[in-house]
């Protein structure tokens, strides 16, 4: 595909912009209740308003009321976020020189799987979402679906006005990958930094490498 066909990127967050380790949130959250951490997260996976949360289905609040009541826990919900926070990593995984670069020549967007208490933490904490505007971040908890279905990756779309045929996608979820290949879009299956460079320089991006 030529460069100039390319108009838009479009980045996943968690594990290609911030490194996520859940199991640091669940050793707080597992306080003063009888699972391990491992099985707190498998609980928490399994749990059926799970997709509730991921969606927006659920407040905050409530999601805080409901794992505590199912799980007999006793954080205040103040514990509860902070805790929950705690699986993503202060350092973000690229520079901002990858996003000054890059929006010289591209609209760039964001699209993620996540919920309200990540969401509130990661725009408050890490500095590259400067280069985002708010209209251009899609969350699943702000559109009531999630990735890999294609309504979010509309909703993403729709959001940056941008064709598919126009846009790059990168996740480091191949399904999630794919499922935005299915709709027409560019897909990078993300690996690191470097990886990230050469694909996009592929694309026309013209990064240093």
């Amino acid at each position: 595909m030529a460069a100039s066909q390319i108009k838009t990127i479009i980045f996943d967050i968690g594990r290609v912009l911030v490194r996520v380790d859940v199991s640091r949130a669940m050793q707080g959250l597992a306080q003063g209740i009888s699972l391990s951490p491992q099985e707190l997260w498998t609980a928490i996976e399994k749990d059926p308003r799970w997709p509730d949360w991921q969606e927006g289905r659920i407040s905050a609040r409530d999601w805080h009321l409901h794992l505590t009541k199912r799980l007999g826990s006793s954080l205040s919900f103040d514990q509860f976020a902070e805790a929950w926070n705690r699986a993503l990593d202060p350092q973000p995984i690229q520079d901002n020189a990858l996003f000054e670069s890059l929006r010289k020549n591209f609209r760039l967007g964001l699209l993620s799987n996540t919920d309200s208490i990540h969401v509130a933490h990661l725009e408050a904490t890490y500095d590259f979402f400067r280069f985002f505007p708010k209209s251009a971040r899609t969350y699943s908890c702000s559109v009531g679906s999630s990735k890999p279905s294609p309504l979010i990756f509309r909703d993403a779309l729709k959001a940056l006005r941008s064709k598919a045929e126009e846009s790059v996608f990168i996740d480091d979820i191949r399904d999630y990958v794919e499922a935005a290949r299915t709709l027409g879009m560019k897909g990078i299956h993300y690996q690191d930094p470097v990886q990230l460079r050469q694909e996009l320089n592929a694309l026309g991006a013209n990064l240093p490498v």
